[in-house]
């Protein structure tokens, strides 16, 4: 008798609603985060086949993720199903605003993305260095990336613009913060920790839910580059970070990070009284409130034969989830689930799962036929339409999903720094204030000077819009700021 087949996406998760899409109510609209719809009809709109456009320059390793204490009250997913158990994982760390010629040691964010080869599809946690981000709405990211690359009339980078986009979007500031102390430059890639970012939710046997976010601390201690050193660095080795990491694997000096997660309730979520908005990529979960839970090791431990073929071709998509692991409002995370298979679908085409390092290796079972570059047979002989009589792919119910609650019946554009959503400098504040005394002058001189490189007849506008945020941050930080720049205090707009 012939077995049943589990029907899943193309990264491999089963799932079970092919026909139906997700709404509000049984007449209300659709929502954004029904990956199963978008890739249905994205795969569907490629059928009849370039460098990241960000971060373009990366590197990575394979490696894997053991499990070193029991989260199951929280999760199913079988990734962590027992003490002991091992996943294979390919990670790729990368800077976000250069492109692939820049040097490793700018001053940028630094992307942290992984790839688990789990039984029930493949898991991407994308996120980066940072427990936060520039913005909090997805339709803000490419404005936001624009001032981060080259000006369409000087094709040079330009501080007055990143500037003058930060200065108008104060929501940045915790961001900016982190980007101007020594952690913007930090010490290749085995010295930082690493985030997921967004908030997510974890859903346990019982389908109980709770949201959650993830911490990489790295085992091998935090070491950044002052300024100065970055500098000096950028001018002997343009790719220290990616030597650094190729040569200690190859020596056997394999980097580990532990993993460990912050939990949140629904109920604590959703609180009208919680002090601030859990799903707001630009604030963090406060530790006191929310403390760290041990999770396993993440280790890496062999280096890519081919760069190109499993680093450069490496895709990883935050829509990528697995049964027990799932999403949550988080607006950032919601755009970019839609977002980032597009990218890779525009890059390395519509059937870019089926390459070899993206590749669920257990069972992938669906109706996608045809693209550019079909590598896998193109289902054979077998119904390219479902429902049919005559293949047997079924669907698991077991796999269902509980439905998750919304804080609203009304569909608007809402203002995302509306009343209760608009504190932006009370966690850059509390930072800075946590800093040594080097590392907040070091970030003074830092900050100062990537400011002095604003110019043009807006100048002074930005510069002094710059200045009121981080004066409301942290007095002795707006004022070391301000005193650097030659800026006298009184002439502000407070």
């Amino acid at each position: 008798m012939k077995l049943h087949e589990k029907l899943t996406t193309a990264s491999g998760r089963p799932y079970v609603e092919n026909e139906n899409s997700q709404s509000i109510g049984s007449r209300g609209p659709l929502l954004l985060q029904d990956y199963i719809l978008h890739e249905k009809m994205a795969h569907f709109n490629r059928e009849r086949i370039p460098e990241r456009v960000v971060h373009a320059k990366g590197s990575g390793a394979f490696g894997t993720f053991t499990v070193t204490h029991n989260i199951t009250e929280y999760t199913k997913a079988k990734v962590f199903s027992q003490i002991g158990k091992e996943t294979k994982i390919i990670m790729r760390f990368s800077t976000v605003g250069g492109e692939r010629g820049s040097a490793d040691t700018e001053r940028d964010p630094r992307g942290f993305s992984m790839k688990f080869y789990t039984e029930d599809g493949n898991w991407d946690l994308v996120g980066n260095n940072t427990p936060v981000f520039f913005v909090k709405d997805p339709k803000k990211f490419g404005d936001f990336i624009h001032t981060q690359k080259r000006d369409p009339y000087t094709n040079m980078k330009s501080p007055t613009m990143m500037w003058d986009f930060w200065s108008l979007n104060p929501e940045s500031l915790h961001q900016v913060l982190i980007l101007m102390s020594d952690r913007g430059t930090p010490f290749g890639y085995r010295h930082m920790h690493g985030f997921g970012s967004h908030t997510y939710s974890m859903i346990n046997a019982a389908n109980e839910r709770t949201y959650v976010k993830f911490h990489f601390i790295t085992a091998q201690g935090i070491k950044n580059f002052t300024n100065e050193e970055a500098a000096e660095m950028k001018s002997h080795d343009m790719d220290f970070a990616q030597r650094d990491l190729f040569e200690n694997i190859d020596k056997g000096n394999f980097p580990q990070w532990n993993l460990k997660i912050q939990v949140m309730t629904e109920e604590q979520a959703n609180s009208q009284v919680f002090y601030m908005n859990p799903f707001d990529l630009t604030k963090v979960w406060p530790h006191g409130d929310f403390p760290l839970i041990d999770v396993g090791v993440l280790e890496l431990n062999q280096n890519p034969h081919n760069y190109f073929q499993d680093i450069e071709q490496a895709a990883f998509a935050p829509a990528h989830i697995v049964d027990g692991i799932g999403y949550s409002p988080d607006k950032m995370l919601q755009g970019r689930l839609l977002s980032y298979p597009d990218a890779h679908r525009y890059r390395l085409g519509t059937n870019y799962e089926q390459i070899p390092v993206n590749r669920c290796p257990f069972a992938v079972n669906n109706y996608q036929r045809d693209g550019q570059m079909r590598t896998d047979g193109n289902g054979g002989s077998n119904p390219n339409y479902f429902p049919n009589s005559f293949d047997e792919i079924v669907i698991d119910q077991d796999y269902k999903e509980p439905p998750l609650e919304v804080f609203s019946a009304f569909a608007d554009w809402y203002d995302r720094n509306c009343e209760g959503e608009n504190d932006h400098f009370t966690q850059p504040g509390n930072l800075f204030k946590i800093m040594t005394t080097e590392q907040q002058q070091n970030t003074i001189n830092n900050i100062i000077g990537h400011m002095s490189g604003i110019d043009g007849p807006k100048k002074e506008e930005i510069v002094n819009r710059q200045l009121c945020h981080w004066y409301r941050a942290d007095g002795r930080l707006g004022a070391g700021i301000a005193a650097g720049l030659g800026v006298e205090v009184d002439l502000l707009e407070r």
